[in-house]
């Protein structure tokens, strides 16, 4: 693609056919939002937030899992900051925290493996809530906890993979912006073949003249009237990725059906620790129940994951939801779009 000057200029000046872009990727959300980039699209071309924040996705279930280990099991729960306002079917993790739960937050699996080492007295728990880019942490922390023998670690898998998403939400949208993280470690070859499929797509980093760039080839390409896909991120991404994280989690880990908040069960779209592994799976370890989590009906955060509605359209936006307290999981994650227009909307 020509110089930013130029990107700038297609975006600007685009006024063919109704195009939808879907930017997966929360991060992209978030900086589309922040650098004001929806504000220079014409009328024609609309920006729409996907599924592309794993806390967002994750169900309410999986809260209440994550409760019901806290307080029934008495575990540590070790966690990323953003789940742990979440909402659950009657309480966030937060919540059980002021009934007295261990809640610890961590920045990576690792972190959470070396505190187990560190309290051989405490059963520890982590949260394994993420895509391809985090999910390969997650199994290296189960690969040192077998190395250090412990017996009081596990993990709670909320890991999912982004093709199955990519086939579900496809009739409602004509370009995704990839996600430049994901695709560092799977590479291009899987969104290569989705074109065989009529879906478009073009990875695109995080900068604004590399988010404005991968627009305005959405753009362009859309034009040509036929499916593509164009890697605008080869600084990071490359067509095979990253094997040695693929290999990893394809020797540890095995795909299942699962619950995506505003999709729905999706097909092979969830990871679970394969039968080899699965004394460090809290959900076989602790023979937790099934459990159907149920929202806030006022909640219209499965809408904007499908981008069906923006943030604005929701009743609840910057009323009764607000990131101090938030209804939805879209306003709490640092990823949401929620959070994104809360943000950035009036800048």
């Amino acid at each position: 693609m020509p110089e930013k000057t130029k990107a700038i200029d297609v975006i600007t000046n685009y006024h063919g056919k109704k195009l939808r872009i879907m930017e997966v990727c929360g991060t992209h959300t978030h900086e589309i939002m922040r650098y004001g980039i929806r504000s220079l699209l014409t009328d024609e071309v609309e920006l729409i937030s996907g599924p592309g924040c794993p806390v967002c996705v994750t169900p309410v279930g999986f809260i209440d899992e994550a409760v019901m280990l806290a307080l029934e099991k008495n575990a540590v729960i070790c966690t990323f900051g953003d789940l742990v306002r979440v909402p659950g079917t009657e309480m966030s993790l937060a919540g059980a925290r002021e009934k007295g739960a261990d809640i610890h937050i961590v920045y990576t699996p690792i972190d959470a493996e070396v505190y187990a080492k560190e309290n051989p007295d405490r059963e520890v728990v982590f949260l394994s809530v993420g895509f391809e880019t985090t999910t390969p942490s997650s199994c290296i922390a189960v690969q040192n906890a077998m190395e250090d023998k412990l017996s009081n670690f596990s993990i709670l898998t909320a890991n999912k993979t982004m093709p199955s998403a990519y086939h579900v939400l496809k009739d409602f949208v004509d370009v995704y912006l990839y996600p430049g993280h994901v695709n560092a470690i799977t590479g291009t070859k899987l969104c290569e073949s989705l074109v065989d499929e009529g879906i478009s797509g073009v990875v695109a980093g995080f900068t604004p003249k590399e988010l404005t760039t991968a627009i305005a080839i959405a753009i362009k390409k859309s034009e040509e009237g036929k499916p593509f896909f164009v890697n605008a991120y080869p600084r990071v991404v490359t067509s095979e990725g990253s094997p040695e994280a693929q290999k990893m989690v394809d020797e540890m880990m095995e795909p299942i059906d699962t619950e995506w908040r505003g999709l729905g069960i999706i097909k092979d779209s969830g990871l679970k620790l394969k039968k080899k592994y699965e004394k460090y799976d809290a959900r076989v370890k602790y023979n937790l129940p099934k459990i159907e989590g149920k929202g806030n009906p006022a909640c219209r955060c499965g809408e904007i994951l499908q981008g069906k509605i923006k943030p604005t359209d929701c009743p609840l936006f910057k009323k009764v939801c607000t990131p101090i307290h938030p209804v939805g999981a879209c306003m709490v994650s640092g990823e949401g779009a929620c959070s994104a227009y809360y943000q950035y909307q009036d800048m």
